[in-house]
């Protein structure tokens, strides 16, 4: 959960919610803020290993939405923090049309993409 609370606030630069209340055992998990209406809950795994291996996919993906000039922003500082962007940029359908998004994966492999709505072709 460190590692995934350190990628969530540090690398992609979202705010911690209640960390040190679950540090403190008085909430089940942590949160990380995207927005003022939108939180991702970081539920720990009980009885899973630490070992590599397939795990158990709940969620294709989500994505974010950022201004189009972020976009070389966004690739420089994934990969300054060692991540690795394996599709993109490239045109794909979305909430608003067509945008340019990128995909990446979080250090237990969910899926997450960055897309913004500003040059992407009609």
């Amino acid at each position: 959960l460190d590692t995934m609370l350190d990628f969530y606030i540090n690398v992609l630069g979202l705010q911690g919610e209640r960390i040190d209340a679950f540090s403190e055992g008085k909430v089940p998990f942590p949160s990380v803020r995207i927005s003022a209406d939108t939180l991702i809950d970081l539920f720990p795994m009980s009885g899973q290993s630490a070992a590599p291996g397939p795990l158990e996919k709940r969620l294709n993906h989500f994505c974010m939405v950022i201004e189009p000039a972020e976009m070389p922003q966004v690739v420089a500082h994934l990969e300054a923090h060692g991540v690795t962007v394996d599709e993109g940029p490239a045109t794909r359908w979305g909430a608003h049309g067509n945008a340019t998004s990128i995909y990446f994966n979080d250090p237990e492999g969910n899926r997450i993409e960055i897309r913004h709505y500003g040059d992407a072709d009609a």
